[in-house]
């Protein structure tokens, strides 16, 4: 899901989220549900609107990139999946509903603009994870943290900067706050990026970062415990329960169907075809060590773990430390007790998909357009 959050200051909040609707449909709502808002707002006071998308979630329509001009051969296809057609379908896929959140937001602030609010209305987009690809979103890994973030404010903060400090999500609350002149809460764990928005410095040499469940996806409604702590140079991750799937049970628990941490998808599909003597196989769903440490520089797509290497035990210890030391100031159970079940007893309402999906069909049943001219397409079926 994608986020755009528009907010004048103080005040007010209204949440507004559309769910499986045409791309047409869903602009038309979305300027509809705006504009609706604007003129029911009181006059001359501050405002929140947030704006969730369904975009880009799966389910996808397939071919929708390759319909909108998207080329096959100009996708960047990441280490950890294998460089298929089919693949780099899924992925233009993707890129599509990308584009649409981005149109959807263009409407919503374009009509700020008309209603004579935009250069007075702080806005952030960004995302609530990463893309719904297998080794991807659900993970700790840049794949499934790394998010886009931009902010507006024309009449306050200068344009077209560009910062690499790093920025987690409770820190936007404190900083809608600071925006606001309105006191934080002292239980928050973020900080305000204001100051970093004005050119100033912060300490944010490192982010922290942690999972537990995602979806109830292993027998027993067991997560997958863990926490990480992302330097410029490396990552470490520490997980707490190696012998668990990460990507959850091989068979169907309780939600999504096998493996069910990762979205259904041609791509996952094609990856459990390939068997558990594949590479890409054993990085999206083969259990993983207690430890992994990746060197960023030269690993930037995190799929080399070097936890074990003696030449990085320095690097190890540090971080390992780095990240103990975060566990107690934010009095996280596991440093203590590293297998707690405290997880694993919340009750976990959704449920779907309660069983194993065909694996052949869902491969069988994908038809990929490859571009034939102007106006037309061959199908091809995935290999």
């Amino acid at each position: 899901m994608a986020i755009l959050q528009a907010c004048k200051v103080k005040a007010g909040d209204l949440v507004i989220m559309q769910k499986e609707v045409t791309w047409i449909i869903l602009r038309a709502r979305v300027s509809i549900h705006f504009a609706q808002f604007l003129q029911s707002r009181p006059q001359g006071q501050p405002f929140c609107f947030w704006f969730g998308s369904s975009d880009p979630h799966r389910d996808y329509e397939a071919n929708l990139g390759s319909k909108a001009g998207m080329e096959l051969a100009s996708v960047p296809v990441p280490p950890f999946l294998p460089d298929l057609p089919c693949v780099r379908n899924d992925i233009m896929d993707y890129y599509f509903e990308v584009e649409r959140f981005d149109r959807a937001c263009g409407n919503i602030i374009k009509q700020l603009e008309q209603a004579g609010e935009l250069e007075n209305t702080l806005i952030i987009m960004t995302s609530d994870n990463g893309m719904p690809f297998p080794r991807a979103k659900a993970n700790l890994y840049d794949a499934g943290t790394r998010l886009p973030f931009a902010v507006y404010w024309k009449s306050k903060i200068q344009a077209n900067q560009q910062i690499d400090d790093f920025i987690n999500f409770i820190d936007i609350a404190p900083t809608i706050l600071e925006v606001a002149d309105l006191p934080s809460n002292s239980s928050f764990s973020g900080q305000s990026f204001l100051p970093l928005l004005f050119g100033k410095k912060q300490d944010r040499s490192k982010v922290y970062l942690e999972r537990e469940r995602h979806a109830n996806v292993r027998a027993g409604d067991l997560s997958y415990p863990c926490r990480a702590v992302r330097t410029k140079e490396y990552l470490y991750i520490k997980n707490f329960e190696p012998t668990r799937y990460p990507a959850g049970d091989p068979k169907t628990h309780q939600s999504v169907g096998q493996f069910g941490d990762v979205d259904n998808s041609i791509s996952k599909s094609l990856i459990m075809q390939q068997g558990d003597s594949s590479a890409y196989f054993n990085l999206a769903f083969g259990k993983r060590q207690e430890e992994e440490l990746y060197d960023l520089k030269n690993d930037p797509y995190q799929v080399v773990n070097l936890a074990n290497e003696a030449q990085f035990e320095t690097v190890l210890n540090a971080m390992r430390n780095e990240l103990k030391a975060w566990m107690k100031t934010t009095n996280d159970i596991r440093l203590v007790e590293p297998n707690t079940i405290y997880w694993d007893t919340v009750v976990y309402v959704p449920n779907y998909q309660l069983k194993d999906f065909d694996l052949a069909k869902s491969i069988m049943d994908y038809k990929m357009l490859k571009r034939k001219g102007i106006a037309n397409f061959d199908t091809l079926a995935c290999q």
